[in-house]
């Protein structure tokens, strides 16, 4: 279900799902639409531009060897779309709810890259 997403990840772009039926886009990948319970589902271009909806500073590490704080925030993609995502590129007490953000990506070994964001 997810393949097509993270492989357009390879490649640094960032995708929603669209609804053939109803044009609603989703994130993350499912078998439904959200909108109105079709499946006829491809994956569409996003922009990649934001807006920071909720965020949290993390100060006690989910895992051993990740740095703190860091920043974890709920973003609004422009197309309507929520990712669940890591705020970079500031120190973790500028950030604010309704700023502009931008994706851009962290590497993973096997390719495919992480969609974070920054300020716009």
């Amino acid at each position: 279900m997810t393949e097509p997403w993270w492989d357009a990840t390879r490649e640094r772009r960032l995708t929603v799902q669209q609804c053939s039926a109803c044009g609603e886009r989703q994130h993350y990948p499912r078998a439904i639409c959200t909108g109105c319970g079709g499946t006829d589902l491809e994956f569409a271009e996003a922009s990649g531009r934001g807006t920071v909806d909720s965020f949290t500073v993390v100060h006690r590490a989910a895992h051993p060897g990740w740095e703190t704080p860091y920043v974890v925030a709920r973003v609004r993609l422009a197309e309507g779309p929520i990712l669940l995502t890591d705020l970079v590129g500031a120190d973790p007490d500028h950030w604010s709810c309704d700023m502009p953000v931008r994706v851009t990506w962290r590497p993973l070994a096997d390719g495919r890259h992480l969609p974070l964001f920054t300020k716009e």
